[in-house]
């Protein structure tokens, strides 16, 4: 399958495995690039510049396909030192970067000298409007059903995605709720040229993550994730568990009077500890409504082939038997 995504990145299937904190790691981009997707090292996952460099040395290790660094830009009093993360790419000969949170403007200089391609990820029309107005190649555009930050407007994806054809020039992806070829033709069908998969790429035999999370995305329904921080305007959507009840009972306590400080127990340090130690409820962890749609634990190709099977039967078969 060809689209402007493809075409862009150099890929063979218009698939991307979403930056995700302990789990975009050298194993898990190089078994999505192998299978003929993009895959991504997730880089703030990497404690300085120099770890992502030897992450970025080991992928090459691993895969000869285009794969990509997630870069997500914090607010914060001490920020990551950005610069030497971008050196590190750029020294990595990696030529495709994903990035996310804060506007990543000051940055695309330097990637573009160096030939970095950049899609950034947005969960509105108006910030996908303004990636493209600063040179950005593509956009990743996250639907309220996302797993992370779904941003502040709760639009679903099958309003936000033709919105976003209706109005960008450049490439863009669906995320969020994407999980197989029904997702792949719907976002195809509303105007994208690909889908973003996060939650649904953790639940496969190659991602460096503990079985307990593989089989917690497994086990869930599309009824147990919830929203947390809505009161801070810094929405995670995150799978239900006792650490997440106990945060929105904070929430629903101290209402406007909450502080990251008052919650900082369920949310602080808990990657590690859920996907490496596979202590699932340990605190807030992002996760996707699609994990109603997550039924197995495949490896990658058997994946993205089957997803691609699974769209070539769709628009072959059944859509065009419709008209």
């Amino acid at each position: 399958m060809k689209t402007r995504i493809t075409d862009l990145f150099g890929i063979e299937h218009p698939i991307i495995q979403g930056g995700m904190h302990f789990v975009g790691l050298a194993e898990m981009a190089a078994a999505v690039s192998n299978a003929g997707a993009l895959g991504l090292i997730t880089g703030l996952t990497q404690r300085t510049p120099e770890a992502l460099g030897k992450e970025i040395a080991r992928c090459r290790e691993m895969t000869d396909k285009p794969f990509g660094v997630n870069l997500t830009f914090l607010p914060a009093v001490t920020p990551p030192d950005y610069p030497g993360y971008i050196q590190a790419i750029i020294e990595g000969g990696v030529k495709i970067v994903e990035t996310a949170g804060n506007n990543p403007q000051k940055w695309l200089p330097v990637l573009k000298e160096n030939g970095v391609k950049v899609i950034h990820k947005c969960t509105s029309v108006r910030h996908s409007l303004k990636a493209e107005a600063i040179g950005c190649d593509a956009v990743s555009v996250d639907g309220f059903e996302c797993g992370g930050h779904p941003g502040e407007d709760d639009v679903p994806n099958f309003i936000l995605l033709p919105r976003a054809g209706e109005e960008l020039k450049i490439p863009f992806v669906a995320s969020g709720g994407m999980a197989d070829g029904r997702s792949l033709v719907a976002a195809l069908a509303m105007g994208a040229d690909g889908m973003n998969m996060g939650t649904r790429f953790i639940a496969t035999k190659e991602a460096p993550v503990h079985p307990h999370v593989k089989q917690a995305i497994v086990d869930a329904t599309e009824l147990d994730t919830r929203l947390i921080m809505r009161s801070l305007r810094n929405t995670e959507r995150v799978l239900d568990n006792p650490a997440v009840e106990r945060l929105l009972a904070k929430e629903r306590e101290l209402g406007a009077n909450l502080k990251f400080e008052d919650i900082i127990g369920e949310v602080a340090g808990v990657y590690p500890k859920v996907m490496q130690d596979g202590d699932v409820g340990a605190g807030a962890w992002s996760c996707g409504m699609v994990v109603g749609l997550i039924h197995d634990i495949p490896s990658c190709q058997e994946l993205v082939d089957r997803i691609m099977q699974e769209a070539t039967d769709i628009i072959r078969g059944r859509l065009d038997k419709l008209i």
